[in-house]
């Protein structure tokens, strides 16, 4: 009998179930507070409720972040980044200075502008240096002093988080501990009533076969998604080569195929999606377990 999946916070779907429904609010303001030590959370307010069907969450376009409001005068967008497709810093540079235009009403003065922080959670590591939570602000050359804090950057890495965290010391430690949840047990031990009550939501998702459905859906859309950019820029190195390297040209794609669904296979991603985003067969993926 083969094993279920188990969707984890990683995937974007999930972890915008648990943390952009209004009821749960209580979660994402002690989340929050985790990664914003300097700011006193007196109100939290959610912008927006996503409660996408089956299609709209096959589309990769589909947005899926969690985006709040703090104290009437702060917006926060929080973003699960499952694939690094190597335009993080400029894409979120891109995203957040949108909401901060955003904010302002038609001729409004600039200095009501509300700030705007941007919190990235990501599956991958951006900076080889450096500790796993990294806050970037807009700073001036001359004194290295802030120019303003109306933006705000902050990046969590969870592959350094799990390298360098030998032992839970804080909440924000504790809140990785459940999005990367790879120790139930160890979840179940910590000291936090919100952890709990999101470990519950967890469960809960995992145990609903529409949650499931929605999470699977999400997580072979973002797999088909960077199979499809590595392919188009397998094709694109070819362009312009003397002819006569078609056979070479498919045969590189199929070497980047069997990378992907080695790295889906390791992650315990179900066959059925393995075919449908690497277009192998099924024997072919059997063989790899090996």
């Amino acid at each position: 009998m083969t094993e279920k999946t188990v969707y984890k916070p990683t995937n974007d779907y999930v972890f915008s179930r648990i943390f952009g429904y209004k009821k749960n609010w209580e979660l994402l303001k002690d989340l929050l507070e985790s990664i914003l030590t300097d700011i006193e959370i007196k109100k939290i307010k959610l912008v927006k409720q996503y409660t996408l069907d089956k299609d709209a969450i096959k589309d990769r376009g589909a947005v899926l972040d969690v985006l709040a409001e703090l104290n009437d005068d702060t917006t926060v967008n929080i973003e699960m980044q499952m694939k690094d497709y190597h335009n993080t810093i400029e894409r979120s540079i891109f995203h957040d200075s949108g909401m901060f235009h955003e904010s302002l009403i038609k001729n409004e003065d600039f200095k009501n502008a509300k700030r705007v922080i941007g919190i990235w959670i990501l599956c991958y590591n951006i900076f080889d240096e450096g500790p796993f939570h990294e806050v970037a602000r807009l700073k001036r050359d001359y004194g290295n002093m802030l120019l303003t804090n109306k933006m705000e950057y902050h990046y969590i890495q969870l592959p350094k988080f799990k390298e360098k965290c030998r032992r839970i010391s804080n909440k924000l430690e504790q809140w990785l501990t459940f999005i990367i949840n790879d120790d139930v047990e160890e979840i179940k031990m910590i000291d936090n009533e919100f952890v709990q009550k999101a470990e519950d939501e967890l469960e809960y998702i995992n145990a609903d076969e529409e949650e499931r459905m929605r999470a699977k859906f999400r997580e072979r859309s973002e797999w088909k998604y960077h199979a499809d950019m590595k392919s188009m820029f397998s094709a694109g190195k070819e362009e312009g080569r003397e002819e006569g390297r078609e056979e070479g040209k498919a045969e590189g794609i199929k070497e980047q195929n069997i990378t992907i669904a080695k790295k889906m296979l390791e992650q315990n991603i179900d066959i059925e999606t393995i075919i449908e985003v690497t277009g192998l067969a099924r024997e072919e993926i059997e063989k790899l377990k090996d």
